[in-house]
């Protein structure tokens, strides 16, 4: 059990005997490593219920406290409650980790929750670009999460082949093939442009040949459409396959069409009461969730809009009993949020069991000036690219090293660098060169001799045993850069430790000592590396 558990069990003894029940208390990492190993606000929050100042309440914990493990108990400011535990129990949690490896690191919050995560979800008239590529890490790396904490996940692709953007493509293609048959036509601004269209226009071209020349869009569209988007959908699978993500299922828009589940989510909205007529349309009453305005559903002209398939979607997601949907869209999406939030709450779920994570865009660079271009796609960089110059591993982990609703700048002649600039390397190395510090020693050590431990591996060991609830958070917060920040920090801890003090020396206590730090790096940097989806390699 990770000590940030062990002092919330510490914290809810102590509120127990001033009569609370069931509290789960806070606990934090300090931001200044002076301040303790680990805090707790728990006295602020109580303040409100007790009718008491913060402070008092803090005072009343810390008197109740069982304090056997800690060197130090102390509050600060307004009622903070700051903790050092003591070098004994710093010891014991080191061994654990040592003994169990990473099965001292998770915790089942999950039990079994069952939770859908849909990433990715691109419309299939274009390759992947960059910002879908952040969006497929983040989706990856946080299934990879909540199924190592206890829940269960099921991954899921979307699959937009209905409507406008795919009848576009199929006159985009239509455009460039009349090419092939000696017209020049201009390609009309709202159409797909980029050397992919030229290429699928090609393939068509080669398989068909004459047969297709001097047919209207009309006579051939439905033909050119379903060659077009399935070419570009396995495109899109290989990718991301070779991005090392792979799908649970892929749900076809064109599908729910066909099976009448969009004709029976609007019914069933209708019988609910949430349909209504107005101007020969029908709109969906998603102002009665928090909505500004109604939405239409089917309009005038009986076609119906993006939102009624996505309204059948959800409504398909709900059916299959999944207790948390998590949806990952690009951040151009921000204002579709609070209709599809209605909708899942007209049709029974609350709106605390959908999350809607955004992804901004990503900006490349190469050497600090933005690229702008794609040879392929005309508009913009694609993943592909990208993938193929620099690797999976190192484009994965760089998508994770910020916030996803925060702006990145991904510079690719960074990402190549054997250096500190570069955190996926960094990360990596410190993986590698512990494993040949073992292949030079020899030797795997039962033992480790606590005395030996100087300041500075203490304060490195303290760092191992707080991922347990940086792993915990990034599970119950849905955010992987949480780990993707710790691994960097645990990585420049121990490159200055190694670049200080020797391994392997001829005093064999001291290096068994050394010998267990290091394996215990080793075994969080393993765990951090996979969860983000990046390997862990032995060599460099």
């Amino acid at each position: 059990m990770g000590m940030h558990r062990i002092l919330k069990i510490k914290i809810s003894e102590a509120i127990n005997k001033l009569g609370l029940t069931d509290i789960d208390p806070e606990v934090e990492i300090p931001k200044n490593e002076n301040f303790g190993d680990l805090s707790s606000p728990v006295a602020m929050e109580l303040a409100k219920q007790l009718k008491k100042s913060p402070r008092q309440i803090a005072e009343e914990i810390v008197s109740c406290m069982d304090k056997t493990l800690f060197e130090n108990v102390e509050i600060a400011g307004a009622g903070f409650i700051n903790f050092k535990f003591k070098k004994d129990f710093i010891f014991s949690q080191f061994e654990n980790l040592l003994r169990e490896g990473e099965k001292f690191l998770i915790h089942n919050i999950g039990n079994g929750e069952k939770v859908q995560i849909e990433f990715v979800s691109a419309n299939p008239t274009g390759p992947l670009h960059l910002g879908h590529g952040r969006g497929a890490a983040l989706g990856a790396a946080l299934s990879n999460i909540l199924r190592e904490a206890g829940y269960d996940v099921s991954t899921e692709y979307y699959i937009n082949d209905a409507g406008k953007q795919i009848e576009l493509l199929g006159l985009s293609v239509y455009i460039a093939l009349q090419s092939f048959f000696g017209k020049n036509i201009a390609m009309p601004e709202e159409c797909y442009k980029g050397e992919y269209i030229y290429e699928i226009a090609k393939e068509i071209y080669e398989s068909y040949g004459e047969e297709l020349k001097d047919k209207s869009f009309d006579e051939v569209g439905a033909l050119l459409i379903d060659f077009s988007y399935k070419k570009i959908l396995n495109e899109i699978k290989k990718d991301l396959e070779d991005f090392g993500v792979v799908f649970d299922s892929w749900v076809s828009e064109r599908k729910l069409y066909h099976t009448g589940e969009v004709q029976r989510a609007i019914l069933k909205l209708k019988e609910l009461g949430f349909i209504y007529e107005k101007d020969g349309a029908l709109w969906f009453r998603s102002t009665a969730f928090g909505d500004d305005k109604d939405r239409v559903v089917v309009k005038s002209d009986g076609t119906y809009t993006y939102f009624a398939s996505d309204i059948a979607y959800h409504k398909n997601k709900i059916e299959r009993g999944f207790s948390e949907l998590i949806n990952i869209w690009g951040a151009d999406h921000h204002g579709y949020i609070p209709r599809v939030k209605a909708a899942v709450q007209a049709l029974g779920m609350k709106a605390s069991q959908i999350k809607i994570i955004l992804v901004q865009m990503v900006n490349l660079l190469r050497q600090g000036k933005p690229v702008q271009m794609s040879k392929r796609a005309g508009t913009f960089i694609t993943l592909r690219e990208v993938m193929d110059e620099i690797g999976s591993d190192t484009t994965k982990f760089i998508f994770l090293t910020r916030k996803s609703d925060s702006h990145l700048e991904f510079d690719i002649e960074v990402a190549k660098k054997q250096s500190q600039e570069n955190p996926v390397y960094y990360v990596q190395y410190a993986h590698a060169r512990i494993n040949s510090i073992f292949e030079k020693a020899q030797i795997q050590p039962e033992n480790f001799y606590p005395d030996l431990f100087n300041e500075e591996e203490l304060k490195l060991i303290k760092k191992l045993l707080i991922y347990p609830m940086i792993f915990e958070m990034s599970a119950k917060m849905r955010e992987p850069h949480r780990i993707t920040f710790y691994l960097q920090e645990l990585a420049g801890l121990f490159h200055s430790y190694y670049h200080k003090y020797r391994v392997i020396s001829e005093d064999e206590k001291l290096t068994a000592t050394r010998l267990t730090l290091c394996k215990a790096v080793m075994v969080v940097l393993k765990h951090g590396l996979r969860m983000l989806g990046v390997k862990a390699p032995e060599k460099m």
